[in-house]
């Protein structure tokens, strides 16, 4: 009975644990997969995920390839083992904290360049087509953007 109590709750922390990760992103699967390897803290074959979580080794496969290129899984040797094992990147805050911030910065250095574009656009206006309104709400979303930059690398330096 003890060993059905303890797979439960180790089944509800998976599933809560998943769900956290994957508000970083990452599909269900690849959060899944994250998490048994995070908490197993061993190394594991593309087999013993797809039995954990009852899915394909091809998809395991593809799941873990992303989360390997993400830096959150590392793929480990041991001697004796024929098979390729992955282990999760321990360092969980860090290397997440490092992928967020590079998706974020990314993200907001592609929007203002965009708005930068338009801003580009409007400046080859004739000065009766410009809409000075438009314009005001151009310039507050680029020094919104301007301090979303700040803000990142900032979040950046500390996270050193």
């Amino acid at each position: 009975m003890l060993d059905n109590s303890n797979e439960k709750v180790k089944n509800g922390i998976l599933l809560e644990f998943a769900k956290t990760i994957e508000l970083f992103g990452l599909s269900p699967l690849e959060a899944r997969v994250f998490t048994i390897l995070y908490i197993e803290e061993k190394p594991l074959t593309l087999d013993d995920l797809s039995e954990a979580l009852g899915k394909s080794k091809t998809s395991m496969s593809t799941s873990v390839r992303s989360l390997v290129e993400l830096n959150l899984v590392k793929r480990v040797w041991k001697k004796g083992v024929r098979k390729d094992l992955y282990q999760a990147n321990t360092h969980l805050f860090k290397q997440f904290m490092s992928f967020y911030l590079k998706k974020w910065q990314d993200a907001t250095e592609d929007r203002k360049d965009a708005l930068l574009e338009i801003k580009k656009q409007i400046d080859q206006l004739k000065e009766s087509e410009k809409d000075e309104d438009v314009e005001n709400k151009l310039h507050d979303l680029l020094l919104f953007h301007k301090h979303l930059e700040e803000f990142f690398k900032e979040a950046s330096d500390i996270k050193k």
